[in-house]
């Protein structure tokens, strides 16, 4: 490194600090030009000289970066000389000037087992790694993965963000040079610039969890501790949308997992996505990327939790190109920072509230630290997780990684109070995707994976045009998939919206697929008091993933607010297979994955209820069916209204405006007060199978409820209280609890009581002694003084 460079990152404090309060992230224009040009690098350096740019390098394919001396890094208007000069140029097919963008790292500003792969480990603070040597189900299980020689060995990541510290003793050793750059500097060496703040600390953070060096007597160990580790130095200085490019397309035949711990800010009132750049950068990483197999993004889903954010407004996270990773707490908890959205689709361990564990890690100045925190700290391990199914089979492409993912995710030990079961059986959740990731899992479904079947996309357009929303209301919107080529299996689903709004916060979308599987596209944000609405921006949703495609869809749009909304227009976009990417022989007749085969985490109803879901078994619950097809119900409605049913012929029974030969799973079978129609209708929210309403007719229960006897009755109860059901001593602590309440509310309601009184009768005696009256002395006929009604004078003085 030469002198100058050290200098330049080695910046005194006070410039940093000049730096955070001119913000230079708040958006304006910068000295760099996008520049398309046909002919290759050697005609866009010609041109560059040309005009007086600096030529930087290549974004992607036909796409430069450039760099002009003579225009100021920051301006609020365009250089419209400079762009008019070089667009007039024949060589050059279209020059934008790049604007800087806002982009937040996810981490958090804090004040304040296999007994053999274990013992060999004497990592300084392997011991404080509580999210993966808890073992019992409460880890990532990694171990197992060492445990058959998986390591990421070959398997390269790189960590896009501000730098990274690649002489740190325990990342020297995995540290990759051609996994790394420095965009913001433009030279090979992604080193931080250090200051008194340590404000650039990020990126060697994320990296040691992916590779940090095992069993050297260093700091911690990464997930991954034999891949190759690089970093990209692109988060400390303007952030355009070349920047990013250039970032996600950094040698993609050499680098297999990017990893980013960023985004738009997460206040709850953003609504941003990649450049047209940056889309590039992420289609071709998915086309051309590792030979054609697709390069993998590992995405952290968002710190926004606290303003009420939501990641479907975050075009990163929302994605089908990238792996969205949300964060649970130690005790598997829902981080109070972390954001809800239908694209998350796994989690891993991170920080939680005061007093929870939080990462171990790599730290600036070879040092170490146990306070990694966000969703910042959930990617990376996420992406070592990815590194070790690559090296189990370097074959996986960026969809089969999405769908080992899917299929190995473990629910059990993560509360959240929205999870449900999808239309092939797989729980999931707004919070925590398909739940926390398994190491293990994932390489033994690895060493074993076909390719999926090819990729096809249907779009199928509504109707509804022009469709306003009063306020404190909402519209629901059918769509009926009749043909949709080539997608028989989904797996990604978007629904493109366009919509106006007073007040954009104030709209929630809710999008039910024909199995019935419901994903909140967006929830309410109170902070986002834009009037911008939505243009075409893609809601996405991984929920449906494995369920058919054709029937009738439903969009809802809620209007909380006070002004009118209006729908412009609304289109599906379906992802997914012809045939099933599971192949025949893995296929159930729930249409899932025959769980025991791939080595996944459900057991049964006896096994451990730490250690995965419970099964429903369909032999002894005959009411968990299938929903019968379309063709198979032809000619069972007798009245139609539209395109829904209203009756069934007598053998059949009304479900979702269609007709169904038996009730499928969660609902039962009833008949209405004239005896007439047959409907299946649904069980109390606890059951997974039932045969009547009431949570003590259940004849199964979901995963988050266990069953509990008492007396004759067998009530599904959830989970979390039964520990207070098992002995009476709960109800004897309420008692006295409400008691002690009721003395006090008493004694309170007393006490007020008797200062109201005593003020009253001071404030009325105040007044009867303020009054006076006038006598008047007829015999000397004048008016004497007003006196006190006690006075000692009378009328007749």
């Amino acid at each position: 490194m030469s002198a100058v460079t050290k200098c330049a990152k080695w910046i005194p404090s006070a410039v940093v600090l000049v730096m955070i309060i001119c913000n230079p992230a708040v958006y304006g224009y910068t000295n760099q030009w996008a520049v398309h040009i046909d002919g290759g690098p050697e005609v866009a350096k010609d041109v560059a000289k040309d005009y007086g740019f600096r030529y930087l390098d290549k974004i992607v394919d036909g796409c430069y970066h450039f760099e002009h001396r003579g225009v100021s890094k920051r301006s609020t208007d365009p250089h419209h000389d400079v762009q008019n000069r070089l667009v007039s140029d024949i060589r050059v097919r279209r020059a934008e000037q790049q604007r800087a963008k806002s982009r937040t790292k996810r981490d958090l500003v804090v004040k304040r087992t296999s007994a053999v792969v274990q013992a060999i480990l004497n990592d300084e603070r392997w011991s404080h790694m509580w999210y993966l040597n808890r073992g019992h189900g409460l880890d990532m299980n990694v171990q197992g993965a060492w445990a058959e020689g998986i390591t990421g060995a070959g398997i390269v990541v790189t960590i896009l963000d501000d730098g990274l510290e690649k002489d740190h003793p325990d990342l020297l050793k995995n540290y990759d040079p051609q996994a790394s750059y420095d965009v913001n500097s433009h030279d090979e060496d992604p080193m931080p610039r250090y200051d008194l703040v340590d404000s650039n600390r990020h990126g060697t953070r994320c990296a040691g969890e992916v590779a940090a060096t095992a069993n050297n007597s260093i700091c911690a160990v990464g997930v991954a501790y034999g891949a190759g580790v690089g970093g990209v130095r692109m988060l400390d200085g303007d952030v355009t949308d070349a920047v990013e490019a250039r970032s996600l397309s950094l040698n993609p035949q050499h680098i297999d997992i990017y990893s980013a711990s960023w985004g738009p800010d997460d206040d709850g009132k953003t609504v941003d996505g990649p450049g047209e750049l940056a889309t590039r950068a992420f289609i071709e990483g998915i086309t051309k990327g590792r030979e054609g197999k697709g390069s993998i993004f590992v995405w952290a889903s968002g710190n926004g939790g606290r303003d009420h954010d939501n990641c479907n407004c975050d075009g990163y996270t929302n994605s089908i190109w990238t792996l969205s990773i949300s964060s649970a707490t130690e005790n598997g908890l829902v981080p109070w920072y972390s954001e809800a959205c239908s694209s998350t689709l796994a989690t891993t361990y991170s920080s939680g509230s005061t007093g929870e564990k939080q990462v171990v890690t790599t730290d600036l100045h070879h040092h170490c630290t146990s306070s990694h925190t966000g969703t910042s700290a959930s990617a990376p391990l996420a992406a070592g997780i990815c590194a070790l199914a690559l090296e189990a089979n370097s074959g996986l492409t960026w969809r089969d990684m999405q769908h080992i993912v899917v299929r190995t995710a473990k629910p059990a030990n993560l509360r959240a109070p929205d999870w449900v079961t999808n239309g092939v059986e797989r729980n999931v959740s707004h919070s925590f995707g398909y739940g926390l990731m398994d190491a293990t899992a994932m390489v033994k479904l690895a060493k074993k994976w076909r390719t999926v079947p090819e990729q096809h996309k249907c779009e199928v357009s509504a109707p509804d045009v022009g469709r306003t929303i009063p306020p404190k209301s909402q519209i629901s919107l059918p769509l009926h998939v009749k043909e949709c080529s080539g997608v028989n299996f989904l797996e990604h689903v978007q629904a493109k919206v366009s919509l106006t709004a007073a007040r954009r916060g104030d709209l929630q979308i809710q999008l039910t697929s024909p199995q019935g599987t419901k994903s909140t596209l967006l929830a309410k944000r109170p902070h986002d008091v834009s009037k911008a609405g939505f243009n075409q921006w893609p809601f996405m949703s991984v929920h449906t993933w494995g369920e058919r495609p054709h029937g009738v869809w439903k969009l809802e749009i809620h209007n909380e607010g006070r002004l009118l909304a209006t729908l412009q227009e609304w289109k599906l976009v379906l992802y997914g297979t012809e045939t099933s990417p599971d192949g025949d022989e893995l296929v159930n007749q729930k249409g899932g994955v025959d769980l025991d085969n791939v080595q996944n985490n459900i057991v049964d109803t006896e096994g451990d209820p730490w250690s995965g879901s419970q099964r429903v078994d369909q032999a002894s619950h005959p009411e968990v069916q299938r929903t019968t097809t379309e063709d198979q119900t032809s000619g069972a409605c007798t009245q139609m209204d539209g395109s829904r049913c209203l009756e069934c012929r007598q053998e059949w029974f009304l479900f979702d405006g269609g007709c169904v030969g038996q009730c499928p799973r969660k609902t039962y079978a009833i008949s209405d007060n004239n005896k007439m129609k047959k409907i299946c209708a649904p069980c109390h929210y606890t059951c997974a199978g039932c045969f009547g309403p009431a949570d003590y007719e259940c004849t199964s229960c979901l995963e988050d409820s266990t069953p509990y006897r008492s007396g004759s009755l067998t009530n599904c109860v959830l989970t979390s209280l039964t520990p207070n059901l098992r002995s009476t001593r709960w109800f004897y602590r309420m008692f006295v609890l409400l008691a002690l309440n009721l003395v006090i509310v008493i004694a309170l309601g007393i006490y007020f009581g008797v200062i109201w009184y005593v003020q009253k009768r001071e404030s009325a005696d105040f007044a009867y002694s303020k009054v006076t009256y006038s006598v008047k002395d007829s015999a000397k006929n004048r008016d004497l003084k007003a006196l006190p009604q006690d006075s000692c004078l009378s009328d007749s003085d």
